[in-house]
């Protein structure tokens, strides 16, 4: 990402990860597809569980942005032997994290999946799902850096073909678990009938397909990045690095995932209808993050090498080509999502009720997924240049100053119901992506980590040694 025309170089990076993701929300999406031919209580529990889950798996984002940064930018000065300690303890430092979390989680998932606002059949259904995925935590942390490390060593496609695997696994054995009978060629014998308990155990096993087979390539070291055994020992300095830079990451994706959390809480307020048309149409609405965040991931990686080579102003170039890329591209999707709704709801569930609700929330937000893409990728390249911070605060401003109090004003205070929850989504995705935009635009983030000295007394005055998806 050096050198040469940096359209090309940023399509070459760029495109795996899109399919990847893309993968990787197909098979989110056939968990809904599945989960649909069940009852709109299942549906209802897999739309609240999903950003509960992701409230605990985005820990993981801080890491793997430290890693990023750290590693891409060794790799930029071309220190390799540095970049392969940085995997390791990465390796580590994920472990510990993961276990820690997957500990946690299941011990508090009663009161948690009652706070959120999961009732009744609801209620069950959410903890026979949520059980499940918080034993998948680990291995879903072990997928998610052995992606980040080979990112920032410019390899994209091994990810990308490894996601493929999983997801198609996920695919096939998803109905196998969900339903009790054969929809198809009346093999009813091999389906467990397990519902919304079988869509997570499902989940659990293609995670522990990538993160093993993931292990096994970061071994062999045939794929440009090594992960030597015998640097599988704590390094201090460089953990203590990895968490400087990282946590800034961990709360950006916190911020991220509580507020879907305080989202979908807001939501289930309005009933099962309401909510499984929400949880439909958030699974549509993963497209766009999906290819933003894949964007913004190859933007970081550029951006990281770039600054580790000393080229500021190319790095500044890919930001902005990768933003405006990703943007038009999710305007194209917006517009399928405006134009085609009820046949895109009519793909998950035949339910009158959920597909008029879904009507409604896919036409007023189809059209702000652009604007929130283009601010996940700005923050990617942020993160890419080590500063983390200034991504964790764009979280905080996007979401918790803008768009949770306007969405709670406009449907509770002023009384417009589930329609002012997604007008105020799509005001404030707007109103975020022209200050992430503008402050990006300042440069301050150009000086990158590599240097301590100039990492902790930026151009700006703030601390950005310890400052993504």
């Amino acid at each position: 990402m050096t050198t040469g025309s940096i359209t090309p170089k940023l399509f070459h990076l760029a495109w795996p990860l899109v399919v990847g993701n893309l993968l990787q929300t197909a098979y989110n999406l056939a968990d809904m597809f599945w989960v649909g031919r069940l009852n709109p209580e299942a549906v209802a529990a897999v739309s609240l569980m999903f950003p509960t889950a992701w409230l605990f798996v985005s820990v993981a984002m801080g890491i793997t942005a430290a890693a990023v940064a750290l590693v891409s930018q060794h790799i930029g000065a071309g220190d390799d032997r540095a970049a392969e300690n940085a995997v390791a303890q990465t390796i580590i430092l994920t472990l510990a994290v993961a276990i820690g979390l997957a500990f946690i989680g299941y011990a508090i998932r009663e009161p948690l999946v009652w706070l959120i606002g999961a009732r009744d059949l609801v209620y069950q259904l959410s903890l026979d799902y949520i059980e499940v995925i918080f034993v998948s935590i680990p291995f879903t942390f072990l997928f998610f850096a052995f992606r980040a490390v080979l990112r920032a060593a410019g390899d994209t496609k091994t990810a990308m073909w490894l996601v493929a695997f999983s997801a198609g696994l996920n695919i096939v054995i998803d109905p196998l678990f969900i339903l009790d009978s054969d929809p198809l060629f009346g093999f009813d014998a091999l389906f467990l009938g397990l519902g919304v308990e079988g869509a997570a155990i499902a989940t659990l096993i293609a995670r522990v397909f990538a993160a093993l087979v993931g292990l096994y390539i970061l071994l062999d070291g045939g794929w440009g990045i090594r992960l030597r055994p015998f640097d599988l020992r704590p390094d201090p300095p460089v953990l203590r690095k990895l968490i400087r830079i990282g946590y800034p990451g961990t709360g950006d994706g916190l911020l991220r995932s509580l507020s879907a959390v305080a989202l979908a809480a807001l939501v289930a307020r309005f009933g099962p209808i309401v909510t499984a048309a929400y949880g439909i149409g958030l699974r549509m609405m993963s497209v766009s993050w999906t290819v933003s965040g894949a964007v913004g991931q190859a933007a970081a990686t550029g951006v990281g090498q770039n600054l580790g080579s000393r080229t500021p102003d190319r790095a500044e170039s890919v930001a902005w080509t990768a933003t405006g890329g990703a943007m038009a591209a999710l305007f194209a999707f917006g517009g399928v999502a405006f134009v085609f709704p009820q046949e895109l709801m009519r793909i998950f569930i035949a339910d009158a009720a959920v597909i008029g609700e879904g009507i409604k929330f896919l036409r007023i937000v189809a059209f702000s997924w652009a604007f929130f893409g283009g601010l996940m990728v700005v923050q990617g390249a942020f993160r890419g240049a080590g500063f983390t911070k200034h991504a964790m605060v764009l979280s905080f401003l996007s979401r918790w100053l803008f768009r949770i109090p306007v969405m709670f004003l406009l449907a509770y205070v002023l009384g417009w119901g589930a329609i002012g929850l997604w007008w105020g989504y799509t005001v404030t995705n707007v109103v975020a992506f022209a200050i992430g935009a503008v402050w990006f635009a300042q440069g301050a983030w150009k000086g990158g980590i590599l240097d301590d000295d100039a990492a902790e007394e930026p151009p700006d005055g703030e601390t950005v040694i310890d400052s993504s998806a």
